[in-house]
C-alpha cells in the first residue's frame, strides 16, 4: 500500500506540475484514462478530494495543495534515499574533480554538470575555483581531473583540450559618469580612470600585470576584496569595474551601473576559454563532460 501511494503521489504531482492530465500521462508513460483512474484511486485511498473539476479545467482543493507541496518533498527524499542506498550498496567510487576559472559566470557549467549527473547519478563531483595559473598547477599535479580556464599548460603533449568560448570584456561604470553615455569605450579613453578589480591579496600583482601587459591599461589599479565591494566602489564613482562575460549572463538586479563593451580600435576585447584534461585521466566521463560543455557553449553562441 505504501509503494502504491508513493506511485500515485508521483502521478498527482505530475498532473499539477504539467497542469494537464494528458501531458502528465505521456510523461509517466501511461494512458490518460489510466492517469485519471490513478488520481481517483488516490482520492479514495485518502478519503479526501484533491482536485476539483470545473468545466474543462481543474484546480487543487486546500487538501490537494497541502498534499502537493509536502508530496514534492517526500518524492525528493525518496529519490535521494534510493540513490544513496545504491551508492553504498555498489560501493561505486566514481569521482569527477572540476576546476574552473573565477571569471566564468555563465550557466553553461551548471547545466553540463546537471546533464552528467543525470547519466551518472552515483558519481561524486568536487569543484574548485581559481585563476588560470592555479588551475594549471592543480591539473599538472593531479589535484583535479579537468579544468575550464583561459590558459593552456605549457607542454600540451600530455593534455587534451577543447575550445569553448570567447570571453568578452566589459566595464561597469557609475551611471553618473559621462562615460556611461557611450555605446563602447576604448582602452585609451580609460587611461586616467582607476580600474577596479576584485581579487585576493596574494593574486593582486599577477592581476596587475595582466591588466597592464595584456589589456594595455595604465598601472592605476584599485583592488577590492570581494565582488560586492568592487561594485560598491564603482557605484560610488571611484573608477570602472573590469568584468568579463563568458556565457549566459545571470541576473544582476537593480544596480546603478552602466555596462559598456571594452574595445581596442573599436573592436571588443576577447580571450579564449578552453576545457583541458590530462590524457592519462581520459576516462569516458571526463571527455564526455568536456563534450557536453562544448555543446552548452555552442547553444549560447547560436
Amino acid at each position: 500500500m505504501t509503494f502504491l501511494l508513493l506511485k500515485q503521489l508521483k502521478y498527482f504531482t505530475e498532473v499539477i506540475t504539467c497542469q494537464s492530465f494528458t501531458d502528465a500521462a505521456e510523461k509517466c508513460g501511461i494512458s490518460q484514462s489510466a492517469m485519471s483512474q490513478q488520481i481517483r484511486a488516490l482520492e479514495e485511498n485518502l478519503d479526501t478530494e484533491l482536485i476539483r473539476r470545473k468545466n474543462r479545467k481543474f484546480y487543487m482543493t486546500p487538501a490537494g495543495e497541502y498534499f502537493y507541496r509536502h508530496g514534492l518533498v517526500l518524492l525528493d527524499e525518496a529519490e535521494r534515499l534510493k540513490k544513496e542506498t545504491a551508492r553504498i550498496g555498489r560501493q561505486i567510487n566514481q569521482r569527477l574533480r572540476v576546476g574552473y576559472s573565477k571569471y566564468l559566470h555563465g550557466t553553461e557549467l551548471c547545466r553540463a554538470a546537471a546533464l552528467l549527473s543525470e547519466k551518472y547519478p552515483m558519481m561524486e563531483l568536487e569543484t574548485a575555483a581559481g585563476y588560470a595559473e592555479e588551475l594549471i598547477d592543480m591539473l599538472c599535479f593531479g589535484r583535479t581531473d579537468i579544468i575550464l580556464c583561459s590558459s593552456r599548460p605549457g607542454d600540451l603533449q600530455d593534455f587534451e583540450y577543447i575550445s569553448l568560448t570567447k570571453g568578452r570584456y566589459f566595464i561597469e561604470i557609475s551611471e553618473r559618469s559621462p562615460l556611461s553615455a557611450l555605446d563602447y569605450v576604448n582602452i585609451e579613453e580609460l587611461r586616467r580612470i582607476p580600474c577596479i578589480i576584485a581579487v585576493p591579496a596574494d593574486q593582486r600583482e599577477r592581476q596587475r600585470d595582466n591588466c597592464v601587459n595584456m589589456l594595455g591599461l595604465q598601472d592605476n589599479i584599485l583592488f577590492a576584496d570581494t565582488p560586492e565591494e568592487a561594485r560598491l566602489l564603482a557605484a560610488w564613482d571611484r573608477g570602472f569595474l573590469l568584468t568579463e562575460e563568458t556565457g549566459e549572463r545571470p541576473g544582476q538586479g537593480d544596480i546603478p551601473l552602466r555596462r559598456i563593451p571594452l574595445c581596442a580600435d573599436g573592436k571588443q576585447l576577447k580571450r579564449e576559454y578552453i576545457v583541458c584534461w590530462r590524457k592519462d585521466r581520459e576516462d569516458g566521463f571526463v571527455r564526455e563532460f568536456a563534450e557536453i560543455l562544448q555543446k552548452e557553449y555552442k547553444k549560447q553562441n547560436l
